[in-house]
């Protein structure tokens, strides 16, 4: 399928989004509008200020329906009216330490709402093709400093990577009673930890620095050592797509879990991104906190060999261009550059050129 597919598989495609508001949902729906897709989201409303959503403009391809993944009714009757040839699930609670303010709500999002797309398709019986978005934190971490593979065990200390544990099994057990042998299509997808332009949610590295700089606030750092797989969004968002195609046309090959990350050796700490931010001239006030650091994991690191090898997917961006990347979105951002432009700045940059940079 090469390294960056046309994706022209997805023109006049319906595709159902669910989460489109969030940071990867808005870069994913704006993606599939300009591949020509017909897309449908389904999420809560925006909750950030700024907000990428609602600061991009779409074509007249993209309808948005503000409502609750926990909401059966709803979502069975928005995904039946519109049909889709693929859904991708992202509707999530996505942060750890949010997760441990409210576990009761962070599971009943992440494993309830993926129980209702399942019980949806299930019961429609309609073919389709769904991605299922989980996480790199799904793993059972013993802090080895060893890359996960997709068929390692499933774990989770804190709240949100237990609900998404929760989910991989639950999306397992559907996939072989009930998908196995029909025409829906199903696999998960675990991702490292993404960054880019436009995401503004509270206790993530890059908007907690670009607050920190354009709110005149001190960035507070949990844990300077903490190693994370750093990737532009870019990257996942086109594994996603590009396993959406191959899952479509051979099921057999093609269902499963999959990984999604930055090559083994390009993980970087906490520390060192705040440096790289610093090198280019963003002045950063900076403290540590370790209050609550033996809460999140010290080292993630993911083996990607098995979307290297069957689906010839590839990062193209190390970690280092791709926090450069992302610190140069907002800054022209609040310069006043159009979100949709920075966006198409990236991808013209991330689709023409054949190397790794």
């Amino acid at each position: 399928m090469g390294l960056i597919p046309t994706l022209k598989e997805f023109e006049n495609k319906k595709v159902f989004i669910t989460g489109h508001t969030g940071f990867k949902g808005s870069w994913l729906t704006f993606l599939l509008d300009q591949y020509g897709a017909i897309t449908k989201g389904y999420a809560l409303k925006p909750h950030t200020s700024p907000s990428l959503y609602l600061n991009l403009r779409f074509s007249d391809n993209h309808t948005s329906v503000y409502s609750d993944i926990n909401d059966y009714n709803s979502l069975q009757k928005e995904i039946k009216s519109f049909e889709p040839d693929f859904i991708f699930h992202l509707a999530a609670q996505p942060l750890v330490l949010e997760s441990y303010e409210d576990p009761k709500t962070t599971f009943e999002i992440n494993f309830n709402g993926t129980l209702n797309l399942l019980e949806v398709l299930r019961e429609s019986n309609t073919p389709c093709t769904a991605i299922f978005i989980t996480t790199d934190k799904v793993y059972e971490n013993k802090e080895l400093n060893l890359p996960f593979s997709e068929d390692d065990k499933l774990g989770g200390k804190d709240p949100y990577s237990a609900s998404k544990a929760a989910c991989e099994l639950l999306i397992h057990s559907y996939h072989t009673s009930f998908f196995k042998d029909s025409k829906i299509n199903i696999a998960s997808v675990r991702a490292g930890n993404v960054i880019g332009g436009g995401d503004w949610s509270e206790n993530r590295l890059i908007p907690d620095i670009i607050r920190s700089v354009f709110e005149n606030k001190t960035l507070a750092i949990r844990n300077p050592v903490a190693t994370r797989p750093w990737q532009h969004v870019l990257e996942p968002l086109h594994g996603y797509l590009v396993l959406a195609i191959g899952l479509c046309e051979n099921p057999l090959t093609y269902s499963g879990a999959w990984n999604f990350g930055p090559e083994t050796g390009d993980v970087k700490t906490v520390k060192e991104i705040v440096e790289i931010a610093q090198t280019n001239d963003l002045p950063i006030k900076m403290e540590v906190t370790s209050t609550i650091q033996k809460r999140e994991a010290n080292y993630l690191s993911l083996n990607i060999e098995k979307a290297k090898n069957k689906l010839d997917w590839t990062p193209k961006w190390d970690s280092e261009y791709a926090i450069q990347q992302s610190l140069s979105w907002y800054q022209k951002f609040y310069e006043g550059a159009v979100a949709n432009e920075l966006i198409q700045e990236n991808l013209e940059k991330y689709t023409t050129i054949n190397e790794r940079i």
